[in-house]
């Protein structure tokens, strides 16, 4: 049996399939499950500082890899400088060591929270567990293979095309260390998994645009005395 094919030819399918039919039915049935579930209101401290590193470092790292795939060519002229290829890894590197550290505190409150372990479930434990797994094969690649970046332009990115245009060609990844396919596979997992867990919550990034639109919100003070007496009468 071709591993290389099944995995990287056959279950993308599958999974991106499950994925938008699933997510598309959970919006249908019960779209006010995309939520992130926030447990702020059990524990601020620890989410607040590790949620800045977590979103700053894993939305500048996607952006990355989504430029790449849109231009390619681009993307690698850029990597012809040293020193612009230079500077991209170590920032790619700095942006993963960034998510990583926000990904540990998220773990870390988890686990020693006792309310908020209370209110977890096993997707939320299984979506921490996929998660650490694409950053430290992330940052695995970053360290143990030079130039990730430009592999992963020339190689990863034609794959993802061939997958996209329905002709999958696995060759292109089938020399990559294993350590790459882990990352790429994982990648595959977290697809998998968003109509089923808290994940489809960033699905909904278009929701927040309708804000820039929609009109002012009218604020009504249910006093019997104006405002100005009411806040003097606590004075």
């Amino acid at each position: 049996m071709n591993w290389d094919f099944m995995l990287f030819g056959t279950l993308p399918y599958v999974f991106i399939t499950i994925a938008i039919v699933g997510t598309i039915y959970r919006y249908m049935v019960n779209r006010f499950s995309w939520s992130s579930l926030s447990s702020q209101f059990l524990e601020n401290k620890v989410l607040f500082f590790g949620s800045f590193p977590w979103h700053f470092g894993i939305i500048l790292v996607l952006l990355g890899h989504i430029i790449a795939i849109l231009i390619p060519g681009t993307f690698l002229a850029w990597n012809a400088v040293p020193v612009r290829l230079y500077l991209l890894e170590l920032s790619g590197l700095i942006l993963g060591l960034l998510a990583l550290i926000g990904l540990l505190m998220f773990i870390y409150r988890r686990l020693t929270d006792s309310r908020v372990r209370a209110v977890t479930s096993s997707w939320d434990v299984l979506i921490l567990i996929i998660l650490a797994i694409q950053v430290l094969t992330g940052l695995g690649n970053a360290l143990l293979y030079r130039w990730g970046s430009n592999w992963y332009a020339s190689s990863a990115v034609p794959w993802i095309w061939s997958v996209i245009t329905l002709n999958p060609q696995v060759e292109y990844i089938a020399s990559l260390p294993l350590l790459a396919k882990i990352h790429i596979f994982n990648a595959l997992i977290f697809i998998l998994l968003i109509p089923f867990s808290r994940l489809v919550h960033f699905l909904a990034f278009i929701g927040p645009l309708k804000y820039l639109t929609r009109s002012y919100q009218l604020v009504r003070w249910y006093t019997r005395a104006p405002r100005t007496e009411a806040i003097r009468q606590y004075k």
